[in-house]
């Protein structure tokens, strides 16, 4: 089977049952933001423009490697030859596996060059999920991009291979492939290869019911409006640097390790060691001029927690959590809810610093809504999560017996996401993504989909929406969205076991 019978076409996908009446209210309901937004574009050409007249420009950083655009681009298309040498083309799915670095982001290039798809395969998975998710991907090559990148400087001490991305690729069948390889390979020739603005771009697994993770496919277009969007609403610049801090296994990843290359900014890229000392991080922020940051809440309540705790214990002339912070332009708050009190506390200690309350699923190529939180949202019980971004389409609709109804300002409903950010559905997955997705009966979009979140939104007066939870029992614990049925039925495989039932405490409350 190739990766396109994979996939399911938008005439294959059922029809939303609401009447045209409904329809019609739910159309005249919804928030949309139409803005023009060059789709026609791959991120790798961006970034040779970016070459082409200051080649000499910052592009990536991480704890041990500078690399200017024209070195980004050159190594991007050694990694593309190395790939194509050992079997990667239009519509392959290569896995980039290892822990978050410069060679990465030129292997997700690199990929781009070919026409292929990207998975990413943590270093810090164990095997079994590695292989698991090569073998759910059709991965064709496994790039270890923790082994060295394609840098002369780096081919000599390469770096052993990661011992869980060698066993997962050994038992998915999979070819591992060394990125430190790419050093003595010639640079790729030709155009990025992009066939059209819906071509499948990147493939993130998320929690599945049954206990197999889902594959869940983003197009180009839907990627690229994404990286515009948060352009758009950030006001990035190429004076901006954004923090990569989320695991490869992460939808926000993308975006951190893409967004600054399309205008010229600068990724910094911030291993565990940093990215999970609170303190560290804020001086890494002060000290290299990071300006934009997104956390999850758990993680923005810490950072905030570690640096008063700092200033009231460290020395009379340590610099303050607002004197590290001070360059910081934007916080993101997204992954889980962001509680009202993180907010108030953020607001009075950083009030320099915006920040926003974003919301997405991965399958709409992650952040349809950005909110940036005023005071006069904190006299809320539950904080906003704002309006569409850039081309996105919300409706609120709820069920009833003869099928989905919309909903006025004031109701509680389910939130559907139609628009250019819609995913192309489940790979290998037809059942789960009829359950999903629909044919938009609204609006003649790009992508003619509509997608069900499973979340209940609640329809503020303006148009901003509010987030209630979960309408079946997938839960975010610490921004890691994940099904209780999943946990039930992966311990249900144990031969001790006879039932099981999981439920969440929070302990903290």
């Amino acid at each position: 089977m190739t990766f396109a019978d994979a996939l399911l076409g938008q005439d294959e996908l059922p029809r939303l049952p609401i009447s045209p009446q409904q329809a019609e209210r739910a159309r005249a309901a919804a928030t949309r933001r139409l803005h023009p937004v060059d789709l026609a574009d791959a991120v790798i050409t961006l970034v040779e423009r970016t070459a082409a007249v200051d080649g000499d420009r910052l592009a990536v950083t991480d704890d041990t490697r500078r690399l200017s655009y024209a070195g980004l681009a050159a190594e991007a298309r050694r990694l593309a030859s190395l790939l194509e040498r050992s079997g990667a083309g239009p519509g392959t799915v290569v896995a980039v596996g290892g822990e978050r670095n410069a060679a990465v982001i030129a292997g997700f290039l690199a990929i781009e060059l070919l026409g292929a798809v990207y998975v990413p395969a943590d270093a810090t998975w164990p095997a079994a999920r590695v292989a698991e998710v090569l073998t759910r991907a059709g991965a064709a090559l496994l790039l270890d991009a923790g082994a060295g990148a394609a840098s002369p400087t780096l081919a000599a001490g390469a770096g052993a291979v990661s011992p869980t991305l060698a066993a997962g690729a050994r038992e998915a069948g999979v070819r591992l492939v060394r990125a430190g390889e790419a050093v003595a390979q010639p640079l790729w020739s030709g155009p990025a290869r992009l066939d059209g603005p819906d071509q499948p771009r990147y493939m993130l697994f998320t929690s599945g019911s049954t206990g197999r993770p889902k594959g869940a496919v983003v197009e180009h277009q839907g990627m690229l409006n994404h990286l515009h969007a948060k352009v758009v609403d950030l006001g990035l610049t190429a004076g901006d640097t954004v923090a990569q801090t989320a695991p490869l296994g992460f939808d926000i990843s993308i975006w951190q390790m893409l967004c600054p290359l399309v205008v010229g900014g600068r990724v910094r890229v911030v291993g565990d060691a940093t990215a999970y000392d609170s303190v560290a991080f804020a001086r890494l922020i002060g000290a290299e001029d990071i300006t934009i940051v997104e956390l999850v809440p758990t993680m923005v309540r810490l950072l905030l927690d570690d640096l008063a705790t700092a200033a009231r214990t460290g020395p009379p002339d340590a610099p303050s959590g607002t004197g590290l912070l001070g360059g910081l332009r934007w916080m993101l708050a997204t992954g889980e809810e962001l509680p009202t009190e993180v907010a108030r506390r953020w607001l009075r200690e950083m009030p320099h610093a915006g920040l926003v309350n974003a919301y997405g699923p991965t399958e709409c190529s992650d952040d349809v809504t950005h909110h940036t939180v005023t005071a006069a949202d904190l006299d809320l019980l539950r904080l906003p999560i704002g309006g569409p971004v850039v081309n996105a389409d919300l409706y609120v609709l709820r069920h009833e017996d003869d099928g989905w109804h919309a909903c006025e300002t004031g109701e509680t409903g389910e939130l559907f996401v139609g628009g250019v950010c819609v995913g192309r559905g489940y790979a290998g997955d037809h059942d789960r993504t009829r359950e999903a997705f629909f044919q938009d009966p609204f609006h003649d979009t790009p992508t003619g989909r509509l997608y069900r979140t499973g979340d209940a939104v609640l329809a503020l007066p303006g148009g901003a929406l509010q987030y209630l939870g979960r309408v079946d029992r997938q839960v975010k614990i610490a921004g890691v969205r994940m099904e209780l049925g999943e946990i039930e039925a992966v311990l249900q495989r144990h031969p001790s076991v006879g039932a099981v039932a999981v439920v969440v405490r929070d302990f903290a409350r």
